[in-house]
C-alpha cells in the first residue's frame, strides 16, 4: 500500500491533462447517448409549437447524429479547461498536499468554492464553442424542423449561404450562445462548488476513518469512487437544473425562433403573453434528466480518472 501522504499527494492534485481529455469525452458521450430520449421530451415540451405538434413522443432519437458529433469534444473541451484552472488557482485541498510551491500557496488561500466557480464558468464557455452549434442542430431536429433529422437541420442552415453569406451561417450556427453560457454559468457555479464539496466531505471522512482502522489494517486511501462521485453528482445537478431551468426555456426559445431573436424580447413576450408558468415548462423531465445525467457523467468521469490513476 502506498503511503498516506504519496495517496493524498495522488487524488488531491487535478489530473493531468491527457486524463481529463479522455475522461471528459468518455463522461459526455455516455450522458448524452442514455439520457437523449429526455432530452427530446423537454425540448419539445419547451417548444413554443407546443409538445404534440413538435413531436410528441414519437421520434424520440431525432438529432442525435449531431449529439453524437458534440459530446465528446464538448465534454472534453470543459474538463481540461476547468481541471487546469482549478489547477492553476490551487483547488484541491491545501491540508493533503505534499509540495507547493509560493505561487501555489498564496493560491490555496483563495476560498475553494470560489475556485471551483471560476473554473467551472470557464470550462463552460470553452464547451460552449462546441456545444451551441451542435444544440442548435440538434433542438431544430427533435423539434420536428427542417424534416426532423440533423443532417437536414445542418443542410437548412448552410443553405443559408448562397443567399445571406458566411455571416449569416456562422450567426445562425451560434444563435443562442449568449443565452446558452448565461444559463450554463450559473448552472455549473452551483452544481460544482456541490459537487467538489461533497467529494471533500467524503474525503475528510474516508480518512478519519483509515486513522481510526490503521492499527487493524484497514485504510482504503482517501480518494472518492465512481459510485460516491455519481450520487454527489446526481444531487448537484438536480438543484442546479431545477434553479436554472427559466434560463434554459428562454434559450430553447431562442434556439427555435424562425427568426433572430433577442432573449430581452422573448422574455417579455413569454411574461406578458403567457405568464410565468411557461418559465418551468419541462421541470420534472429536466431535474430527472440532470440528475441522472450527473449521476452518469460525474460518476464516469471519476471512474474514468480512477482508473488512468491506478493505470499510471
Amino acid at each position: 500500500m502506498a503511503s498516506s501522504s504519496s495517496s493524498s499527494s495522488s487524488s488531491s492534485s487535478p489530473p493531468p491533462f491527457q486524463s481529463a481529455l479522455l475522461a471528459g469525452a468518455l463522461a459526455g458521450t455516455t450522458v448524452d447517448l442514455s439520457l437523449f430520449p429526455l432530452d427530446t421530451l423537454k425540448t419539445r415540451l419547451q417548444s413554443s409549437a407546443g409538445f404534440f405538434p413538435s413531436g410528441g413522443f414519437s421520434g424520440i432519437y431525432r438529432g442525435i447524429g449531431s449529439a453524437l458529433v458534440g459530446s465528446a469534444p464538448g465534454a472534453a473541451f470543459f474538463f481540461c479547461t476547468y481541471e487546469t484552472t482549478k489547477g492553476l488557482l490551487g483547488g484541491g485541498d491545501v491540508s493533503r498536499r505534499t509540495t507547493t510551491t509560493t505561487a501555489t500557496r498564496h493560491a490555496a488561500f483563495l476560498p475553494e468554492p470560489v475556485t471551483h466557480m471560476v473554473a467551472a464558468s470557464l470550462g463552460e464557455v470553452a464547451a460552449c464553442a462546441v456545444r451551441v452549434p451542435t444544440e442548435v442542430v440538434k433542438q431544430r431536429a427533435q423539434a420536428g424542423l427542417h424534416g426532423g433529422s440533423s443532417a437536414a437541420a445542418l443542410r437548412a442552415i448552410l443553405g443559408r449561404y448562397s443567399t445571406h453569406g458566411l455571416g449569416a451561417v456562422w450567426r445562425e450556427m451560434y444563435r443562442g450562445w449568449g443565452i446558452t453560457v448565461f444559463r450554463e454559468v450559473p448552472f455549473t457555479v452551483i452544481q460544482f462548488p456541490l459537487w467538489e464539496a461533497m467529494k471533500a466531505w467524503r474525503r475528510r471522512h474516508r480518512r478519519q476513518s483509515d486513522d481510526a482502522g490503521r492499527g487493524k489494517g484497514k485504510g482504503s486511501g482517501d480518494d472518492v469512487s465512481g459510485v460516491e462521485s455519481a450520487v454527489f453528482g446526481s444531487v448537484a445537478g438536480a438543484v442546479a437544473a431545477a434553479l436554472t431551468t427559466p434560463l434554459d426555456v428562454l434559450k430553447t426559445r431562442v434556439m427555435l425562433s424562425k427568426e433572430r431573436v433577442s432573449v430581452g424580447d422573448v422574455f417579455r413576450r413569454m411574461a406578458r403573453d403567457e405568464g410565468v408558468r411557461p418559465f418551468f415548462a419541462g421541470l420534472a423531465p429536466r431535474v430527472t434528466w440532470i440528475s441522472i445525467g450527473g449521476a452518469i457523467f460525474l460518476g464516469s468521469y471519476q471512474w474514468a480518472i480512477n482508473t488512468m490513476r491506478t493505470i499510471a
